[in-house]
Order: structure tokens, then sequence, then C-alpha cells
């Protein structure tokens, strides 16, 4: 299988070909990438039917032999690795170290899904009856990928799917649709047809998926704007919806800790994948007491970042992945410069054959300007100083969003405390955005609608349905 060319869609497991085609842009150099289709309503239409047709089968196949071609399929994709990291740093932008990581994960991701069965529950056995739950799935669900994790959250959902006796319809982000297309091709080799496909498509597919009468659930990851136009439409069928949106993480670092070691890390998580991740720390809150000691530790450790091609390997930052995720980023930029906040790392964008902008710290903004109140998803962010812990708290929870956080202290059951008053789908101590497949995943307030991977994202992708058995004769 040649990952470098022929970028298809597959319906009924076989290429789709569409007369419309559109290409995607290498962020580093803004070259045009080889062309990939453009689904017509048609096409959707096609793919939906043979999603039906094949869930008929697929739905009663044993969850052992759905397990089985899960497992096959993750180890196909670790046997190509090496070509998705290639493909993904060339269409993503990531340094190839960050690909791997991304890459490296996947196929673990799967077979963690994999190891998550769902059997009946036993909810009353006696002599007069027998109640059962149990979990049927759903019938087609549609994938909608961003463009920021196309590997690692294409596996991600189309495992849940098909070991759950769904179908599912892949649709790739329109600036990331490479990877995900090769996934999908790759997966007829283990399902059958019309189990795992995929829609390439313009901005018109998406809406179009969201609205099809034949789709019964939509989980989708990308900006809360678009999640929230994604349970309009999907409501007027009342078809199942996952959302995975987007963040506004805080750290909150005590006084007590290893200020260069915690800096650096907290940089690491801030600035991973070009501050382009949900989870990303996107803001910063230091004790007063090492406020000037951490910022100079953390400047330390972004001055020694190289930003470039990831392809190079002295590259430790790439470009923004496309042309209007970069325009917004540099809204940010221009509005710092307006209000004269200081920048004490980066600060400054310089014209380039990429999109190219340096990892950025803004030095104690006000809590209510827009670099703290907004998720910029890119690489600044604000470093700001606390004295009060209940205050500190309560401006970490100001938010709209409420996906990830994180507590940085020796004191464990200091910072164990204030993380259980975090109001985020998930808290850490001592680290950020450390997931695994057997947790579920998901956001509070706006950031979020139900959860992906663990027992809960598997419930997920089913009805729940009781059985209830009557033990006197009829």
């Amino acid at each position: 299988m040649d990952f470098s060319q022929d970028y298809v869609q597959i319906i009924n497991g076989k290429s789709a070909p569409t007369e419309q085609t559109r290409h995607g842009v290498n962020p580093a150099n803004k070259q045009a990438l080889p062309p990939v289709p453009v689904a017509t309503q048609q096409d959707l239409d096609n793919a939906v039917a043979a999603g039906k047709a094949a869930f008929e089968t697929w739905s009663r196949t044993p969850f052992e032999e759905r397990q089985k071609a899960t497992i096959a399929y993750a180890d196909a994709v670790e046997a190509h690795s090496a070509a998705l990291v290639e493909l993904l740093t060339r269409e993503q932008g990531r340094p190839t170290e960050q690909a791997w990581m991304e890459v490296g994960g996947a196929p673990e991701w799967i077979r963690g899904l994999a190891s998550i069965a769902l059997p009946d529950e036993v909810i009353e056995d006696n002599e007069q009856n027998t109640v059962l739950n149990r979990y049927t799935p759903l019938g087609v669900v549609a994938a909608i990928v961003p463009w920021n994790f196309p590997i690692r959250l294409a596996v991600a959902k189309i495992a849940p799917a098909v070991l759950t006796g769904n179908v599912v319809i892949v649709k790739p982000s329109p600036f990331t649709p490479y990877c995900g297309l090769k996934l999908v091709e790759l997966a007829q080799q283990f399902f059958p047809p019309g189990v795992v496909q995929s829609l390439s498509g313009d901005d018109n597919l998406g809406p179009w998926m969201t609205s099809h009468p034949g789709i019964d659930k939509i989980n989708f990851t990308g900006s809360t704007a678009t999640g929230k136009k994604v349970v309009q439409s999907a409501s007027q069928t009342l078809k199942r919806v996952t959302l995975e949106l987007g963040g506004n993480d805080p750290a909150i670092i005590l006084p007590d800790v290893n200020v260069e070691k915690v800096a650096d890390q907290i940089a690491t998580f801030a600035f991973l994948n070009t501050g382009q991740i949900c989870l990303n720390i996107k803001r910063i809150y230091v004790h007063e007491a090492i406020y000037d000691k951490f910022k100079e530790a953390m400047v330390k450790s972004v001055d020694g970042y190289v930003v470039g091609d990831g392809s190079q390997p002295t590259t430790t930052h790439g470009p923004i992945q496309n042309a209007m995720q970069y325009a917004r980023v540099k809204t940010f930029f221009d509005d710092i410069e307006v209000q004269g906040w200081k920048a004490v790392a980066g600060g400054k964008i310089e014209e380039s054959a990429g999109y190219f902008i340096h990892p950025t710290i803004i030095d104690n903004p006000p809590e209510d300007s827009r670099i703290v109140v907004e998720e910029p998803f890119g690489p600044i962010v604000p470093l700001l100083k606390w004295t009060d812990e209940k205050d500190v708290i309560e401006r970490a929870n100001n938010t709209v969003n409420g996906l990830g956080a994180s507590v940085w202290g020796k004191d464990l059951d200091r910072a164990g405390k204030i993380a259980k008053q975090l109001q985020a789908g998930t808290v850490w101590v001592n680290t950020h955005f450390e997931l695994s497949p057997l947790a579920p995943f998901g956001g509070h307030k706006q950031s979020g609608l139900g959860s992906e991977w663990g027992v809960d994202g598997m419930k997920a992708h089913c009805n729940a349905q009781v059985l209830f058995f009557k033990k006197t004769a009829a």
C-alpha cells in the first residue's frame, strides 16, 4: 500500500472517484499537496446505504470476531507507522518526533479500546423475574475528525464504533485529509465492505452528514462554535451526538514546586503541537512567591525551541496548520500589541515560507483580557500571578470551557483538594495531557457532550435495551 499517492474515498469497500477534487497545503511551505476527492450528496447517500446494508450482518457478528478484526487493524497501522509519520508531518506540520508520538500511540489506543467488552448486565434475577440490561449498536456512525490530531482521533473513533457492532463513515478534516483516507483504505483489509468507509469533502460535507436522516450518531471533535451547529443540525432527526470541543485549560502552580523542572514541563504542555491541542495548557497560574523565578525558567525553556519545517531533525515546533487558523492566532498578537501587554518570550511574527509563529508568553495580563478569556489554539499563553487559594480556584473555573485542568505541587494533599474543586472533565496532578483509552474523556460546560473512550465511550455507541423475563409460564 502506497501512502505517498492515490488518496481516495472508500464507499462499500471500493474507491469512489469524484468529478471535483481539491488539495491540502503543506503548512511549512504553503505548497499544494496531491488532489483528494470532493464528495457529493449522492456519495453520502451511497455510503449511508452501504453502511445500512453492512450493519445488518456486522451488528450480529460476535464480539470476539469484531475484536479480532480490530486488533488485526491495529497491527497493520503499527506496521505502516513510518509512512504515516512522514505523511502526518507533511500535511499537518508536526515535527517528526511529535508525529511519532501520535502515530506510535494509535495502535495501542485501538488495542486498549478492543479490550473493553459490554456484556449483558443482570439487574434482577429471582424466582419470578430476570431483568437484563444489554447494549445494542445504533447503526451508522459519522466520525468527524479534526485537523490537529488526524490519526489518533480517527482510529479512536473507528475502533469504538466497529467494536460495538456499528458501521462508521470517517470524514477527515479538509485541511488534513490524507492520513484519514489512507487509514480507511487500510481498514478494508480487515472489515467487510461498508463497515468502515470514508468521505472526503469541503465545508458542505459536515452539515450534510449531521442532517442526514440515515446517520444514527455523530462523533465530532472540533471547536465549540462548530459543535453548537452540529447539535442544532442533528436535533432535527434526534440522532445521538458525542462532542469533544474546545478547552481553556488552567494549570495552577503551587509555591513548593521544583521551579526549573515544572516550568519546563508546563512549557511542553502549553506549546505541544504548536499550541494546537484542545488540552494544551492555556492559562498558567503561578504563586506570587515563585512567579519571577518561574517566569525566568519558562522563558529559558521556550527560548530554546526551534520553530521550522517539521521534517527537519532540529525542529521542535512546526507551523500553524492552516491559513485560517494562522490569521486567527495573529489577531491575538494584534490585540496584545494594542493593549500594551508584555511578551517575555516570542511576541513577534515574522514573514516566512510557512505559517510559523514562535511560542509566546504574555506576562501577567488582566484576567478579563482576550488572551485569558478565549482559547487561541496557537502558541501563545498568559502567565498569571496568584496569592489566595480560593481566588485562584475561582479564576481557574471562570470560563465557559471545562475540558482539562492541572495542579502542580509537592504537597499532594493540598494539590488533590484543589484538583477536586476544578470544573473540568479531566484533572491532573503533577502532569497534563496524559490519557488512557480505558478512561472516559469528555468536557464539562461548553467543552462537550458525552464521553469518548472507556466503558462510557463504548456505551455512547449503543442503545440500552432492557429485557424483562417473567418466569411464570404464559
